[in-house]
């Protein structure tokens, strides 16, 4: 996932503004999970509109969107190359089934 000056280099792309508090507060070590919670994301961003206003609010659910991404990214890779290594370890003849080679390669990527 996206580490904090990586979010803010985001953020002031995005906005023009860094947003180092909320980036900082969602990345904190001791509660990052808890802040993570996709069932909290309306509470905190209501929290980010009402102490810094609503562009704030949406960079908190960009913040979280973009760690999604990533962390979904990188599993879907891993899991992708260990569904293609199983497809090609029983699959002897390859020639035979093109179709099934084609959508493995597919998902690979």
């Amino acid at each position: 996932m996206p580490e904090v000056p990586d979010h803010i280099a985001i953020s002031k792309a995005r906005t023009g503004k860094e947003y180092r508090e909320v980036h900082e507060w969602t990345d904190h070590v001791d509660f990052k999970r808890e802040r993570h919670d996709i069932n909290k994301i309306l509470e905190h961003a209501a929290m980010f509109a009402e102490k810094y206003g609503q562009e704030a609010a949406q960079e908190f659910v960009h913040h979280i969107a973009d760690d999604v991404k990533v962390r979904f990214s990188k599993q879907m890779s891993i899991n992708n190359e260990a569904l293609e290594d199983c497809i090609l370890y029983f699959t002897s003849d390859q020639s035979k089934c093109p179709k099934l080679m084609s959508w493995a390669s597919s998902i690979a990527k």
